[in-house]
């Protein structure tokens, strides 16, 4: 979620999608090689323009970034990139080979102006075989304004620029509520994407009380949401999506605080289940998919513990025997220092607290979570020393070297040191004063 360097992500992206130049690379060589803009031509920069009014301290997920997804949009076979800004237009970048591109955001009809804006996701929505772009809103304005955009690809032009109508709406998927992504699935196996909405409030919950209130009760704003695509069901022969949150089983806590939802098959029975990683003290989910319609929360059948505050996460075979491991982020520095500068993890009474109050075992640092193939998983991110990385946000888990394992790619960063324990105390005391 967090902005990364431009010149990076595509290192990255490239890896991703299996061009990566470890050919040409000794094996004890550098893997990656830095691509300034002026060699890409991408100058995507989400600049947010900080105030009286919009700081950090009036919206918490300020700088919580924008999104990346990446797709074949012309069909040439080759990747292109669209980013999302908070409060800035978004950019559509074509690939025209050999890591050079070609802004076309304008002609695309994708620019996206307005709200505050976070996640994207590239899906065949629609099943024409061609990419569409779901883009997530959240912030502290109304609901016109957080309104989701679903933008369907309607063909590429001869100039090879993707043209996208706006249609969000029409196919029932224009949400209001404060959205962090979506992930696109088929979860009811009828041939058709299905959408899972992750969401999280805006609002502080004061005391324990209300936050035990706030987990306890649903709320259609910061609730997470699952939308079922009927296709064709009016009529039209376009997919007409429906929510069935309550009914599949799936929680829609106004304490959720989502910051990522993972799709995979857990327990390998051939129906997609989905991890959902939760900020702050709310548990994260396990959703293993019943094969009927529904979900069954499950993830204190599987896990002894759980990050406190979960931000990104993958899932994929770790260890190579077949069976998916589950990693999710947290935000324990690295080095001593570091950790007794910040805010950092709280004493044992407060584990107590939350454990007699219902919420699970949740600790701060990054989890490995080894799938034992007999539904259960043993955590080893100590062991594996991938538990401290400072403040988190998406996790990928891909071979990037090509010899066979899986390796791990975390991107890091907070624009400002809100945790610093001296900046907490400076304003504890003038909120007392």
């Amino acid at each position: 979620m967090l902005p990364v360097r431009t010149a990076l992500l595509i290192a990255v992206v490239a890896a991703a999608i299996g061009v990566a130049p470890v050919a040409a690379q000794p094996a004890d060589g550098p893997l990656f090689a830095r691509l300034p803009a002026s060699e890409t031509g991408i100058t995507f920069s989400n600049d947010l323009d900080e105030g009286p009014e919009v700081n950090v301290l009036s919206y918490e997920y300020l700088y919580n970034g924008g999104g990346v997804a990446v797709g074949d949009l012309n069909g040439d076979d080759r990747p292109d990139l669209y980013f999302t800004a908070n409060q800035n237009a978004n950019a559509l970048y074509l690939n025209e080979g050999d890591f050079q591109f070609r802004e076309v955001t304008e002609a695309a009809g994708v620019a996206d102006r307005g709200g505050w804006t976070t996640g994207v996701t590239m899906a065949d929505v629609n099943g024409d075989g061609r990419l569409d772009l779901y883009v997530c809103r959240s912030g502290w304005m109304g609901p016109e304004q957080r309104r989701n955009r679903l933008y369907i690809h309607q063909g590429t032009g001869a100039d090879g620029v993707p043209r996208f109508e706006e249609r969000a709406a029409a196919y029932g998927l224009d949400d209001p509520a404060q959205s962090t992504h979506a992930a696109f699935l088929d979860y009811d196996r009828d041939g058709d994407l299905d959408l899972y909405l992750l969401n999280h409030p805006v609002r502080r919950y004061v005391g324990r009380s209300e936050l035990d209130r706030a987990r306890d009760t649903d709320d259609p704003m910061a609730g997470d949401k699952l939308y079922r695509n009927d296709a064709g069901s009016d009529g039209s022969g376009a997919p007409t999506f429906v929510e069935v949150t309550a009914e599949a089983g799936i929680k829609s806590s106004a304490l959720g605080y989502g910051l990522s939802a993972t799709v995979s098959d857990v327990n390998r029975d051939g129906w997609p289940d989905l991890y959902v990683a939760n900020d702050y003290m709310a548990d994260d989910y396990l959703y293993i998919n019943q094969g009927d319609g529904t979900f069954e929360e499950s993830l204190r059948d599987w896990m002894d513990h759980t990050s406190y505050s979960s931000m990104g996460s993958d899932i994929a075979d770790v260890t190579n025997d077949g069976r998916p491991d589950v990693f999710t982020l947290d935000m324990l520095a690295e080095a001593q220092r570091r950790q007794k500068l910040l805010k950092g993890p709280e004493g044992v009474q407060f584990y107590r607290d939350l454990r007699s109050r219902g919420y699970y075992f949740q600790y701060m640092r990054n989890m490995l979570h080894r799938h034992n193939g007999n539904g259960t998983f043993s955590e080893v991110g100590q062991l594996a020393g991938v538990s401290n990385t400072d403040w988190s946000w998406a996790a990928l888990l891909t071979d990037f070297d090509l010899d066979g394992r899986k390796d791990l790619y975390v991107t890091n960063g907070y624009r400002r040191d809100y945790t610093n324990l001296d900046f907490l105390n400076s304003v504890l005391f003038s909120s007392i004063d």
